[in-house]
């Protein structure tokens, strides 16, 4: 049993969020990790049925109604506008914003099609960013020097090293949301707002579906893993409390790698095939 002082390093009763993309993969574990310590938490996307299905199960569990799910795309200008007003007319104050919404595309280099590289970056960084100007206001009414409000993006391991494997405008988004993630961490800080990000490896989701696919391929993966195992739900979950509570309050301007270790995995060791010869 938690002492009350560890309970209320984590504890987010009282606090208001919005997550997008909250009803599937990492923005459903964030979604419900909030919802357990306490917080109420606005949820959107595209299609209405996922947040939907997701408010009801986690509602449910909790026996009240802590999740709010609405539709919302953030790939427009007006879509955006539409989100906005949507957070305004359910509540007056905003501790969290979760940017998770997330679009990719794979190709090989010569057949990436011109379209696919505006789609995913309107949604990866220009509908991010644009969502998080657009709340700043809320943001900065409810937040105090003592504790700040929150911004969590979602970026990638893809945005840190050149992986390469196809996704190259989901790449070159995610590294841009690691880049703009500092400079707003040192706007917004004198405005008592943190503003992080996850570098998350691979976990299970439907935009990894395909590597996950079978239990053989999982385990084919988590070989290149340093720590030989891909991402759980405690690992996000855990992250978001921490960010989020008492004790993330003094953290800010920070790409968190919960990728097993891949982030410093340089690769082949260079000697060892002189030394073994």
């Amino acid at each position: 049993m938690l002492s009350n002082d560890l309970q209320k390093l984590f504890s987010l009763k009282g606090k208001t969020a919005l997550v997008t993309g909250g009803g599937t993969g990492l923005g459903r574990i964030m979604t419900e990790t909030m919802a357990n310590a306490g917080s109420k938490v606005l949820i959107c996307s595209r299609k209405l049925a996922n947040v939907k299905q997701a408010a009801d199960e986690i509602n449910e569990t909790l026996n009240e109604e802590a999740v709010l799910p609405f539709e919302g795309d953030i790939s427009s200008e007006d879509g955006i506008a539409e989100i906005v007003q949507e957070v305004r007319s359910r509540t007056k104050d905003l501790n969290i914003l979760i940017n998770n919404s997330g679009a990719t595309w794979g190709e090989k280099l010569g057949e990436f099609p011109y379209s696919a590289w505006g789609k995913v970056l309107d949604v990866n960084i220009t509908g991010l960013f644009h969502l998080t100007q657009s709340l700043l206001g809320v943001l900065e009414r409810s937040a105090k020097n003592n504790d700040p409000s929150r911004i969590i993006n979602l970026g990638s391991v893809m945005g840190s090293r050149p992986h390469g494997d196809g996704p190259y405008s989901y790449s070159a988004s995610k590294a841009a949301v690691h880049h703009i993630t500092k400079i707003l961490a040192k706007e917004l800080g004198p405005r008592n707002i943190t503003v992080n990000a996850f570098a998350p490896g691979p976990f299970q989701s439907k935009m990894t579906k395909f590597a996950f696919s079978t239990e053989e391929k999982e385990k084919a993966m988590a070989k290149n893993i340093p720590l030989r195992r891909t991402g759980r739900h405690h690992d996000i979950a855990a992250a978001t409390l921490y960010l989020c509570g008492t004790g993330g309050s003094y953290v800010t301007g920070t790409i968190i790698p919960l990728d097993g270790g891949i982030h410093v995995d340089t690769g082949p060791e260079l000697f060892e095939a002189a030394k073994s010869s």
